[in-house]
């Protein structure tokens, strides 16, 4: 079982006691302590303050006030240096001679920035979102680019403005994207990645972090179901550049002349995905010169799953009329309604049509780690490639997204331009470590290091539970509201994923009998509510139509720092909201 304070910014009931919280500053001031070169003593304070005290301060570093640091190795009170960053820029940080103790001071104002801002996010009665409209934001703020340079104290009230007006995606209250939360772990992880300042492409010039890019993949891969994690894989830019790459190999895979002679090369290809499929799919088909008019949407069921024998029938009727079908994308957690396609039914009808099978896993593939819920994705070891984003249920710090490819080797041979200033063949260690010849990007950046980092703080089991604890607060928002006066469900079944999608019905709304009447009015109900739930800060949740259904919300839950008495609160917000529509 993982550890009990697994969930330390998530109360798991209302009993709690608010005074042994870990978000409450007491706590924080605590761990605060631990900080050197005074940074602890100062966030401490800011905790302490008032909010007027707080604005009087923030006044007075605007106004350009000085900064008591030093150099010293160890906690420490002492105040040996002014710093008046009124009157120093960055030019007079490290690599300047000197510039040390200017470094230290400046680096120790941005993270009392940055540790702020994480008191913050974790704390509910903070708002997720200071909302301003574009024009606002353009005349509050200057954010014009100079010829010249502006004073650091001008660079550190431009660091406190952007955070200001920052959405706080780690709040417990966020949750609009299937991207949410803010692991500490991760978070060092991401600076650490930045301060090392790397490229992925060989192992010479970094070495740990093509390591760990290897065993990870390698690890996702068993996870999968592939013998020994055999196979390959690469870290990409998002989910959409994972299915590209995958569509990318499949073409590969079938016809490798492509890649010297172009489409002009092989015959018309299509490719089929479901109608509920991510919009990457046509996209990476465009970008690919396949066309997005060569990729066949397949029905779904009512509960948005592929439906294996009309993907069948329309793989015969594209042979029918010459085409050639090369590729199927089934989807394992749909961005709308999080619905797992039949994935064994699936690869059976691409086994016997031998097409390339790919699972579009970047929302539900997380579900791997969870031994309740991996069942869901039970057939994508018959996968030939499957994409998996740990951004998303996982809470990696952005971007963090993996492709798996089955057959060894095969990246490397689609992609290989046999750069000889990166690349040398008479290197003096292994060269299957440089991995960057596999990829279309020459600059990859460090996406490992944080999904590392945290798989080892957290254990496979850590990230079972944080699974396991989310899907289990989207089944407690169905079972609230599937019955309650004033909600009605998109679809009438207990969600697969975290995907809750309903409509709010405001009282005067729930007896009209007019059926285009109330489509029309109930489509504008999402929207306005969605509006107010920004305008106030208090929560964000997302909506949207999907096919002949109006506006409808659609609440996902990925986010660790959520709990039970933040559903309870969206229900009665949204209620708050939309009572008078």
């Amino acid at each position: 079982m993982a550890s009990p304070r697994f969930w330390s910014f998530a109360a798991e009931n209302e009993g709690n006691n608010s005074n042994q919280n870990p978000g409450t500053p007491r706590a924080w001031c605590q761990a605060a302590q631990k900080f050197t070169g005074g940074i602890g003593s100062k966030l401490c304070a800011l905790l302490s303050t008032g909010e007027g005290e707080k604005a009087a301060n923030l006044a007075a570093k605007q106004e350009g006030s000085t900064l008591e640091t030093c150099s010293c190795k160890e906690l420490c009170t002492c105040s040996k240096n002014n710093i008046d960053f009124s009157v120093l820029y960055s030019t007079d940080l490290l690599p300047a001679s000197d510039g040390d103790t200017a470094t230290m001071a400046f680096l120790q104002e941005v993270m009392d920035i940055l540790l702020s801002y994480i008191v913050n996010t974790f704390d509910r009665s903070t708002k997720v979102i200071d909302f301003h409209y574009p024009n606002e934001l353009l005349q509050a703020n200057n954010w014009e680019l100079t010829d010249e340079p502006e004073t650091l104290d001008d660079i550190l009230l431009n660091c406190r403005s952007t955070m200001k007006y920052a959405i706080k995606t780690g709040h417990p209250r966020y949750f609009n994207q299937l991207s949410t939360g803010l692991d500490m772990v991760g978070l060092a992880a991401d600076w650490l990645t930045s301060t090392a300042n790397t490229n992925m492409f060989t192992y010479e010039i970094a070495p740990v972090f093509v390591l760990m890019e290897y065993v990870t993949l390698k690890k996702m891969r068993e996870m999968i179901g592939w013998p020994d994690g055999s196979g390959d894989g690469i870290f990409s830019p998002g989910g959409a550049i994972s299915n590209m790459y995958a569509m990318l190999v499949a073409r590969y895979k079938m016809f490798p002349e492509v890649k010297e002679k172009g489409m002009s090369a092989v015959p018309r290809l299509v490719a089929f995905t479901s109608e509920h499929s991510h919009f990457s799919i046509k996209k990476g088909a465009a970008a690919l010169g396949i066309g997005t008019d060569s990729v066949i949407l397949v029905k779904v069921d009512d509960r948005g799953k592929m439906i294996p024998s009309d993907l069948e029938r329309r793989i015969i009727e594209a042979k029918q009329k010459g085409y050639v079908p090369f590729f199927v994308s089934a989807t394992a957690g749909t961005t709308v309604y999080g619905a797992f396609d039949p994935l064994i039914a699936i690869a059976d009808v691409c086994k016997k049509h031998k097409v390339w099978m790919h699972v579009d896993g970047a929302w539900g593939g997380g579900l791997l780690m969870s031994r309740k819920h991996r069942w869901k994705l039970n057939g994508v070891e018959r996968a030939n490639s499957v994409t998996w984003n740990p951004h998303k249920m996982m809470s990696v710090p952005l971007q963090c997204s993996a492709l798996l490819v089955r057959e060894e080797g095969l990246m490397q041979n689609c992609n290989q331009m046999h750069a000889c200033y990166l690349f040398q063949q008479d290197k003096h260690y292994d060269l299957s470590y440089d991995t960057g010849d596999k990829a279309l990007q020459c600059g990859r950046h460090v996406d490992i290091f944080k999904l590392w980092l945290m798989w080892k703080a957290k254990g496979t089991i850590g990230f079972e539970a944080q699974i396991d604890k989310c899907l289990e607060l989207s089944e407690y928002l169905y079972n609230k509201i599937k019955n309650r006066e004033g909600y009605e469900m998109v679809f009438n079944e207990k969600p697969q994923h975290t995907n809750v999608c309903f409509w709010y019905l405001p009282p005067s709304l729930r007896y009209v009998e007019d059926k285009e009447e109330r489509l029309r009015r109930l489509s504008k109900v999402a929207p306005v509510i969605k509006t107010r739930m920004m305008e106030y800060g208090t929560t964000m949740v997302s909506y949207q139509p999907q096919g002949d259904k109006v506006n409808f919300f659609r609440m996902v839950i990925s986010n660790p720092a959520a709990a039970f008495e933040d559903i309870d609160f969206l229900i009665d917000e949204i209620e708050r909201l939309g009572q008078d529509l």
